[in-house]
């Protein structure tokens, strides 16, 4: 009550003055009752004054809460970050969401050889340099109240080609992710369906894989992909269990009947398990040819990340008609370090080895991939990078080295290669917002032994150029 108090002092001086100057008792007593009366009526002002601030303030936190019940029942405007288009309520919400990623590409060496064995070079648009086209729904309801509600969520994510508008994998709608699960902070998130390998995603070596992933481990799916020359690393960070265009079931860097449970604990840990069930689950005496365990862990330090991953499944023919298994393991483990403000480099190490054809033997592979992100003040970013892929006893299609976890039934021990492929990139990237950037990227792929890309069509080298635009909504 400062209110009051400062009231009463002023009155009790304004006692000390009026008796100062009182001639008689009479005047005394008058002067006190008047001033008691002053003072009373001040108390009482000051208590009311109180009273309508109390109910100000409650006013004011039951229109903050009436906003807020607004802004989630109502659509929400496309965040500035392109974070999707929102509508929900209190308990339950979904989101729309996409990225269009267009290239304008240039390569040497991007046909076979003909008879003068000369080969041509391309300049078209080309299929994203970064990443796919997609549109997704993700949303999640709360089942449960509480501070650490269960939330049940999901997610469908359906990838195109920009050039010409159609799908990219035929006849699969959600090529990309179509799963269902739960998630709350002491169960973590458990997810079922078709999703992403475990080993590619920011739980694991997405945080290292090269300069453009997360800096920290977290539970989201992502991670880098598959397109252009540097980007074929990922592959040691897939699984056996994958759908192809034909519709055949093959290795790749998603999976078919997935399990996945992500967690981030105290401390910075995040672990991970995943299980994919095997090529045809469905038949009596539950196929398993195609099934895969990995297991991730990751910590996040202060200006640093650690993470690895191991996998191990079997792999059946494209065509299912070889009833063998063939088993198939890769680990990996790297990290990152945020050095200054603008400077972040990333290293890791992969291992991959596959049982082949009988009487070929194991194919027995080894990765190194270095990178750094530069951040300067201002629009404009930059990354460079280099990897180095060596496989030794490698089995091979059309004579060129088949991806990590693709089928290798039919290799003949006449037709493995070994070597290696090393690709060295960089990219400039000017960001007019935080939904829209333009890029310039490049990189220079070369191999040695018997090692040959299929992307350089038999060539030992080849130079990528593109100039794109790409678009989050």
């Amino acid at each position: 009550m400062q209110a009051s108090k400062l009231v009463l002092m002023s009155a009790a001086l304004g006692l000390a003055s009026v008796a100062a100057q009182a001639q008689g008792t009479d005047q005394l007593q008058q002067a006190l009752a008047q001033a008691q009366a002053a003072a009373a009526q001040a108390q009482a002002a000051a208590k009311q004054a109180q009273a309508a601030l109390e109910q100000a303030l409650a006013a004011a936190d039951r229109a903050k809460q009436s906003s807020a019940a607004v802004a989630a029942a109502e659509p929400a405007a496309k965040s500035a970050s392109g974070g999707g288009l929102t509508v929900g309520n209190s308990a339950s919400s979904a989101t729309l969401y996409g990225l269009i990623d267009v290239t304008l590409g240039y390569k040497n060496n991007a046909t076979s050889a003909d008879a003068s064995g000369s080969r041509r070079s391309q300049f078209t648009p080309q299929v994203a340099w970064f990443s796919g086209n997609r549109w997704g729904i993700t949303g999640s309801h709360a089942t449960s109240g509480g501070p650490d509600p269960i939330k049940a969520i999901f997610g469908l994510e359906s990838e195109f080609v920009a050039n010409t508008g159609e799908v990219d994998t035929p006849n699969i709608l959600f090529n990309r992710g179509a799963w269902l699960g739960i998630q709350s902070d002491a169960l973590g998130k458990l997810t079922f369906g078709r999703q992403n390998a475990l080993g590619r995603d920011p739980a694991s070596s997405a945080v290292y894989g090269d300069p453009y992933g997360p800096a920290k481990a977290n539970l989201e799916q992502g991670g880098y992909t598959n397109t252009n020359n540097f980007k074929q690393l990922i592959f040691y960070a897939g699984t056996p269990n994958n759908t192809n265009a034909d519709g055949n079931k093959v290795g790749g860097t998603r999976i078919n009947n997935g399990i996945v449970w992500k967690k981030a604990f105290s401390m910075g840990l995040v672990a991970g398990l995943q299980h994919s069930f095997g090529v045809d689950p469905s038949v009596a005496r539950f196929d398993t040819r195609g099934s895969s365990t990995t297991g991730s862990l990751a910590f996040n330090g202060s200006n640093y990340t650690v993470a690895g991953f191991v996998t191990n499944g079997t792999v059946a023919s494209e065509t299912l008609s070889d009833l063998n298994s063939y088993r198939h393991t890769s680990y990996s483990v790297g990290g990152n370090m945020q050095v200054t403000p603008m400077i972040r480099l990333n290293a890791g190490y992969f291992n991959y080895t596959a049982q082949q054809a009988v009487g070929v033997g194991n194919r027995k592979d080894h990765a190194l991939t270095l990178s750094a992100k530069l951040t300067p003040e201002g629009p404009l970013d930059y990354a460079v990078g280099y990897q180095v892929m060596t496989a030794n006893n490698a089995g091979t299609s059309g004579g060129y080295v088949l991806d990590a976890f693709r089928d290798m039934s039919g290799v003949k021990a006449a037709t493995v290669a070994s070597g290696n492929r090393s690709t060295a990139y960089g990219s400039a990237t000017y960001h007019l917002d935080t939904t829209t950037d333009f890029y310039l990227a490049a990189d220079h792929l070369e191999t040695t032994g018997t090692y040959l890309a299929a992307q350089a069509k038999g060539a030992k080298s080849q130079n990528e150029f593109g100039l794109g635009m790409k678009y989050k909504f």
